[in-house]
């Protein structure tokens, strides 16, 4: 299951999103470090493909594919080196995908901030100056090991020592590792360190409820902010107070709340998508039996690793994969009609899933003990 986890300074509006995004009741306070322990949901992804396809194969059952949102405790300034909860906070941010940064976009004198005064572009590089320092401490003590092994004669760290070695000389200019390194050689070849600067980050720009029709500098700002440091990042503009209140309405309210602002999609939508963008993932649906069902991989997956989503049994016994894209399935409005229509490809071990296939994995059974 995909992870994308929920960062900030403390205040920054972290659990209130978290409890938007989830329902699940996170305790929200106006003091830091409210939530210590991470707070983890498990949401349903919004997809409009797969309730249509449910109207065309009628199934007892459908089931979207699921995203895992963790609120972690608050940064502070020092945290890299153990300030406020330190290592703790760096530790649960190494286990998820991909990170959600949230960022206090409004003044308000009844809700404290930690630094005393309110400055978002301040309070993004508290915490991105915390990440490079936490990666830069971890890199030195793998440098450390490559350059003594390398020094007694094993020349399979040299090429080790070298990529270690630009990773933290950019580290020090203030660069992600996502910057330095951004072929899929010289991140696979570090992808044991979990490096924190190295995950896809979103940043959601957490602003005033009077802002959300409107235009808002910080958000500017924070877009300009992103630029200048050449980030490829995506900047989400909400208001957590106004999507806590969504959340606490039924689907058709919801829907209703949301035209009268004049929004086309809530916050979990639009961070949902943006995450899936930022994590390169994509979705096919599979529709067998009762169960018209959908599932998440990253873009290139295999036709085998796709069906080993599914269970492991049919990747070791895959055969071959049924596929039809969804457009020409709900054009043609049946299985049995594209069938008719040579709309169905047989495919074989090579073909990577695009998104929006419709599968029918063919498999052996294994042999039975």
């Amino acid at each position: 299951m995909v992870r994308v986890g929920i960062v900030g300074l403390p205040n920054a509006g972290k659990s209130t999103l978290f409890n938007a995004l989830t329902r699940a009741g996170a305790e929200v306070a106006n003091y830091p470090f409210t939530t210590i322990e991470p707070n983890i949901g498990v949401v349903e992804v919004p997809d409009k493909r797969l309730w249509n396809l449910g109207e065309l194969t009628k199934p007892k059952k459908l089931t979207p594919t699921t995203m895992e949102f963790v609120d972690i405790a608050g940064l502070v300034k020092g945290a890299s080196k153990g300030e406020g909860l330190g290592n703790r906070f760096l530790g649960h941010i190494r286990e998820v995908d991909a990170i959600v940064h949230v960022v206090r976009c409004f003044p308000d004198p009844d809700v404290s901030h930690v630094s005393g005064f309110f400055d978002s572009i301040g309070d993004l590089e508290v915490i991105e100056l915390e990440l490079i320092l936490a990666d830069l401490e971890t890199i030195e003590r793998r440098l450390e090991k490559t350059v003594r092994m390398q020094k007694g004669g094993n020349v399979r760290y040299r090429e080790e020592t070298l990529r270690l070695e630009r990773l933290k000389d950019g580290l020090e200019q203030g660069r992600p590792g996502r910057e330095i390194f951004s072929s899929d050689k010289d991140r696979l070849a570090v992808r044991d360190l979990f490096l924190l600067t190295m995950k896809p980050v979103i940043y959601v720009a957490n602003i005033g409820e009077h802002e959300i029709q409107g235009d808002s500098d910080h958000v500017a700002a924070i877009e300009e902010w992103a630029l200048s440091k050449r980030y490829n990042a995506p900047v989400v503009a909400i208001s957590a107070k106004l999507e806590s209140e969504l959340a606490e309405l039924d689907s058709e309210d919801a829907a209703e709340f949301l035209k009268e602002l004049g929004m086309q999609s809530s916050a979990l939508d639009r961070i949902i998508l943006a995450s899936y963008n930022a994590l390169d993932l994509l979705t096919f649906y599979t529709t067998k039996g009762d169960e018209t069902r959908a599932w998440t991989v990253r873009q290139g997956t295999a036709a085998p690793q796709a069906a080993g989503v599914i269970h492991s049994d049919m990747q070791q016994g895959f055969i071959k994969a049924e596929v039809i894209d969804y457009e020409s399935l709900i054009r043609v409005g049946s299985l049995a009609g594209a069938r008719d229509k040579g709309l169905v490809r047989q495919e074989g071990r090579d073909y990577l899933i695009k998104d929006g296939d419709v599968i029918l994995f063919r498999f052996s059974e294994p042999p039975k003990k």
